[in-house]
């Protein structure tokens, strides 16, 4: 007799996403969701096994054939409900102390990013903040910041340091990210060291720049090789009055040459060229891209690069929107991710998602492609996260509506719609709606 973890039986609908090993969708393909349907009476249902990972997708007639003789330590009959995997969030700023609602009038009162920023706000409020806080305080607001993301359906994200801008604090940061993901089952974190997130007060561009190739890189490489970190990705802030192409490229490469995948911020507010220098280093992602240019599209496209969109960044700042059907059209690879930082205050992938379709016209499909399968490919998860698939992780909601769309469609109401999240076949929450 077989023992396996978790059968999820009699749903209405089962999202596979995709199903052919796919590593990211593009253009049309982004549009065509994977849906199994219920067959008259005869449900859909997934199996888990022991490993945490898929073992069987199909109709429930079939899988209770195939596995008559199992047993399982959990069975959660879904009549009526919805299967679709796990949510992946693209680009989070998650690990801060000093909250900047004060700003939010300065915002609404027609005050740029840039302008807070020179004032001492921004960027700079919080690194003073998380500079000053003890690890085991940020350990702390960032545990209860992943538990709330987790409520909302994600069950993977990329999370940035950033709030450090020296050597200290920015392995801080590292340091909480690498514990979280030790110690926390109910969620998957993909580590970005983002240094280069802002100049230093009383430092150059330039010595900022080579404070992280010649100071910081070498002391993170040391730590990873030794265990103490898990860093998986490297970012900069490519932006005007930040770091220049130039000296993003270098850092970069710098970050590359150890073995860091290159993920970062280009042309949120200016266009500098960032995604062309961007796609010839072969990035694995950038993100924001309000400026993106058209051959900056193209070039993403050929680079494959998956350009991160954060609807949310547009929405609070009041910046037009990134050219994201331009994008689609060429063939770029989208992903959504919720920019979750001080500055946008937001954990939900389902609000995303639903931002994405009213405001940047994606439609529901491609909308769930960004933020499930393209999302994994963004960090390099692709092979193991963002659809329903044999062998893959079994990272699954189960949401209390007949259609996976009503994700989308109720705005903001995730907490009456999600039955549970389930990650690695284990059941992390489930609520009483």
């Amino acid at each position: 007799m077989t023992s396996l973890k978790l059968l999820v039986k009699n749903a209405r609908q089962a999202v596979l996403v995709c199903n052919s090993k796919e590593l990211f969708l593009r253009g049309e393909a982004m549009k065509r969701v994977l849906v199994l349907e219920q067959d008259g009476a005869n449900g859909v249902s997934v199996v888990v096994g022991r490993d945490g990972c898929i073992s069987a997708v199909g109709h429930t007639a079939s899988i209770e054939k195939q596995f008559h003789d199992a047993t399982f330590d959990k069975v959660i009959d879904a009549q009526g409900m919805c299967v679709m995997p796990g949510l992946i969030d693209g680009h989070t700023h998650p690990v801060w102390a000093g909250d900047r609602v004060h700003e939010f009038a300065m915002k609404l009162a027609g005050a740029s990013y840039m302008e807070v920023h020179k004032a001492g706000g921004g960027i700079y409020f919080t690194v003073e903040h998380t500079q000053k806080a003890s690890e085991e305080e940020l350990y702390q607001l960032f545990k209860s910041r992943l538990e709330r993301m987790m409520h909302a359906g994600t069950t993977t994200v990329e999370c940035k340091s950033g709030y450090g801008l020296d050597l200290e604090t920015e392995i801080k940061m590292l340091r909480v990210l690498t514990r979280a993901s030790k110690e926390l089952p109910f969620i998957e974190i993909s580590s970005t060291y983002c240094g280069a997130h802002a100049i230093p007060k009383g430092k150059s561009s330039e010595e900022a720049t080579d404070d992280v190739i010649k100071n910081q890189l070498p002391r993170i490489q040391q730590l990873v090789k030794n265990g103490e970190l898990q860093v998986d990705n490297i970012d900069v802030f490519c932006e005007k009055g930040v770091y220049d192409v130039d000296q993003s490229r270098r850092i970069l490469q710098a970050g590359k040459d150890i073995g860091l995948a290159i993920n970062f911020h280009a042309e949120e507010l200016n266009l500098l060229n960032g995604a062309e220098m961007g796609a010839e280093l072969e990035a694995r992602a950038m993100s924001h891209l309000e400026e993106i240019s058209d051959a900056g599209i193209e070039a993403m496209a050929k680079a494959n690069s998956v350009a991160v969109i954060l609807p949310t960044t547009a929405y609070i700042l009041r910046l037009k929107s990134p050219p994201v059907r331009k994008m689609i059209d060429a063939g770029v690879p989208v992903a959504l991710g919720t920019d979750f930082n001080p500055n946008a205050f937001c954990m939900s992938m389902s609000l995303i998602m639903h931002l994405a379709c009213v405001n940047m016209r994606m439609s529901m499909e491609e909308a769930l492609v960004a933020s499930t399968i393209n999302a994994a490919a963004s960090i390099g998860k692709a092979a193991t996260h963002g659809s329903l698939e044999v062998g893959k992780v079994a990272d699954l909601l189960i949401i209390n509506a007949p259609r996976w769309e009503h994700l989308v469609y109720q705005m903001g109401g995730h907490d009456h719609l999600i039955k549970y999240v389930i990650k690695k076949g284990d059941i992390v929450h489930s609520s009483n709606c």
